[in-house]
């Protein structure tokens, strides 16, 4: 008879009550109406950090309504059409009671909750009334109980009718503090920590991850507030965002995280991908790229947008602000191919991208005046505790910007201007594990801030980060600056660099050896950058990673991972070194057999890329072997219906030599024979 709703299937101070149907049974009802009494009654065992004179009075009437229900069960009375009528209308209301008290002691919510006080107190007038209401018209005279009772109920319907259910004074008076804060913020002040203090305390938020608790919140009320298009208190949420991060920051110096914090932060491999999506988005229009192109500064945007900018006479960069030199736009064809490559294998049509994303454009612009001032302060803050600060007070600094720098990019660049990455870049030397492990971690998430990568490199980064590479004192340190290499990769100048660092490859594939599922991937996807410099592929072939990567191809289970490995193989591939190497492993036969299997569309492309490279440069002994394999040409057609542009590109291309080849050895050409007929020792 309850409706079963799930906290978090719901949105916060929402009461999606149902109306009993008209056909119920009374008894059926009334027992409904029993466990939804108690299930608001038991919240007076819970922690109210407001609203708790409203919710105590609420609990109160309706646990005497309580005793009235059960003596009505208890002595089996018939129930009149009234009667029924009556408890229908208790029964909506007492839902949405309940639906109340749940967001009033909501993990993570109190200073939502008390920034809501006077909406939530005017829900509780509100329902307490529809509650009087219900029981004026209730025919109590024809219900056959104990006076006692009677004179009880009666009681709670004048209370109700008369109960104020006002905002509380103290409430009021903590909600005009955080109000005062925000206003400082807004002005870039910053502000009393006392003043901070007295807040926390009111609401009993008592430590560093009660103070987290409360950001979550907030960021998944501003992610459907994003979702549903309806952001009008998103720049109060993300103000709120503001002062608990800054709370966080500067208020709790103990780390006190449990282990749903760091699982957030502990694995990089759902970050990264030979394919990393923000950097496929133009810096001005923020949607997907169909037309890359670059311009004198080195900076690439959308061809529309560009050309817009320019023909509204603006002669200035818009990411750097630098001067155009020129207005010629080159066309970024490695860029556009990997654009494709990402919307393929994620189903995305770029004939349908030229919708904003909310979630990348909330990223990059903060979300309030008073956001970007508190990320300002806590910034330059966290900067003073990695030059200055104790060993646990510079750990816990690279923690925070692990956690702030995660998934924003306003957050980056504020910290990158700070002159955090200096420090950062020192502590990679410490001997504690747990430090080294959150400098690096933080310094992966500044690197894929544009700026970040050039202050990383320029101050010497790339050193540091290949001894941990090499030998960090975890396997989780080395993991993470596999990927921090990946991003640096994205700048052309820097894959040369990279490649040119004795031991830089070698460490990378010792990675491929060594790490976990996670490390593998990292060290895939940097090797990956590192061959977009076309300088790299020998010294990637000379380290060995073929015949590891064969090895991923044969015994992994991980799509991501083998997708990723083959996009590595087919760079090698293109030239006739490459392919050699890829013969004599046992590699060929594992990739036609993934062609067939693999639900990746980007792996089958990376398939039908290798085949076609190797029967490009090795020629006829190639051909021949894949010849033999009917079901490789049932694949190769399914390709040319259901695969990416590209993908059916080259299957047709492949499907073209394989036919030729058949026909020539069909046709008795001296010196052929038909392909079953021939040695091959390709595998």
């Amino acid at each position: 008879m309850i409706k079963k709703t799930n906290q978090s299937d719901r949105r916060v101070l929402s009461f999606p009550a149902v109306h009993p149907c008209e056909a119920i049974s009374p008894a059926t009802l009334l027992n409904s109406l029993i466990t939804l009494a108690n299930g608001v009654c038991s919240n007076n065992s819970k922690f109210f950090a407001t609203q708790r004179r409203n919710a105590r009075e609420a609990i109160r009437q309706i646990g005497i309504l309580l005793i009235f229900f059960e003596e009505i069960r208890d002595r089996g009375l018939n129930l009149s059409d009234l009667v029924v009528l009556c408890f229908s209308e208790l029964h909506l209301t007492f839902q949405k009671v309940q639906f109340l008290m749940e967001d009033c002691t909501r993990e993570g919510a109190k200073l939502w909750v008390l920034m809501k006080s006077q909406f939530i107190a005017t829900q509780f007038r509100v329902l307490i009334r529809a509650i009087a209401t219900a029981l004026d018209v209730f025919p109590l005279d024809t219900v056959d109980i104990c006076g006692e009772v009677k004179e009880l109920v009666d009681l709670v319907a004048k209370q109700a009718r008369k109960a104020k259910f006002e905002l509380d004074k103290e409430d009021e008076r903590a909600m005009k503090r955080v109000l005062s804060i925000l206003n400082y913020f807004e002005k870039g002040i910053e502000p009393d920590s006392g003043f901070m203090t007295w807040v926390l305390d009111y609401l009993e938020i008592k430590s560093w991850s009660d103070c987290n608790s409360e950001i979550k919140f907030l960021e998944e009320l501003v992610a459907l507030e994003c979702s549903d298009s309806e952001e009008r208190e998103v720049p109060f949420l993300s103000s709120l965002v503001g002062f608990m991060s800054y709370c966080r920051v500067v208020i709790f110096e103990t780390l006190d995280y449990r282990s749903s914090d760091q699982i957030d932060v502990r694995c990089n491999m759902e970050t990264l991908s030979c394919l990393n999506p923000e950097d496929f988005r133009c810096p001005i229009s923020l949607e997907l790229m169909t037309d890359p192109v670059t311009v004198s500064t080195g900076q690439t945007y959308d061809r529309s947008s560009i050309q817009k900018w320019l023909k509204a006479g603006n002669m200035l960069c818009p990411k750097t602000g630098e001067k155009l030199t020129n207005t010629e736009l080159l066309p970024n064809t490695t860029l556009k191919k990997l654009i494709h490559q990402f919307c393929a294998d994620n189903g995305i049509s770029l004939a349908k991208s030229g919708r904003k994303s909310r979630d990348i454009t909330r990223t990059i612009i903060p979300g309030s005046p008073a956001a970007a001032e508190a990320m300002k302060l806590m910034s330059r803050f966290l900067a003073r505790r990695l030059f200055f600060g104790t060993n646990e007070e510079k750990n816990k600094a690279a923690y925070e910007i692990r956690l702030l720098a995660k998934s924003n990019i306003f957050n980056r660049s504020c910290i990158v201007e700070s002159g955090a990455i200096p420090p950062l870049l020192n502590l990679l030397s410490s001997p504690d594990q747990c430090v080294q492990e959150n400098a690096v971690a933080a310094l992966l998430k500044l690197s894929k801030h544009t700026s970040g990568k050039k202050v990383i490199v320029e101050s010497g980064g790339l050193k540091v980060i290949l001894k941990v590479l090499k030998s960090g004192l975890s396997l989780e340190a080395r993991q993470i600056a596999a990927a921090t290499l990946f991003y640096l990769t994205s700048v052309k100048g820097y894959r040369k660099l990279i490649g040119e660092t004795p031991k830089a490859i070698p460490a990378l594939v010792k990675l491929i050896e060594e790490g976990t599922d996670c490390g593998k991937k990292n060290a895939v996807v940097a090797i990956f950058g590192l061959l977009l410099s076309q300088g790299n592929h020998q010294k990637v072939l000379d380290a060995g990673t073929v015949p590891l990567l064969a090895d991923i191809l044969a015994s992994s289970n991980r799509t991501e991972l083998i997708t990723d490995s083959l996009a590595v193989l087919a760079n090698l591939a293109e030239d006739i070194q490459g392919t050699s190497t890829i013969l004599k492993t046992s590699a060929l036969p594992v990739i036609i057999g993934l062609l067939q299997t693999l639900t990746s569309r980007a792996g089958k492309e990376y398939c039908v890329s290798i085949l076609l490279s190797l029967c490009s440069n090795a020629r006829e002994e190639v051909t021949a072997s894949l010849a033999k394999d009917p079901s490789l040409m049932n694949s190769l057609y399914s390709l040319t219906t259901d695969g990416t542009s590209q993908a059916r590109k080259k299957a047709r291309s492949l499907i073209k030599i394989l036919h030729k080849f058949i026909e020539t050895c069909s046709s008795g050409v001296e010196g052929s024979a038909v392909p079953h007929e021939r040695p091959f020792h390709v595998w």
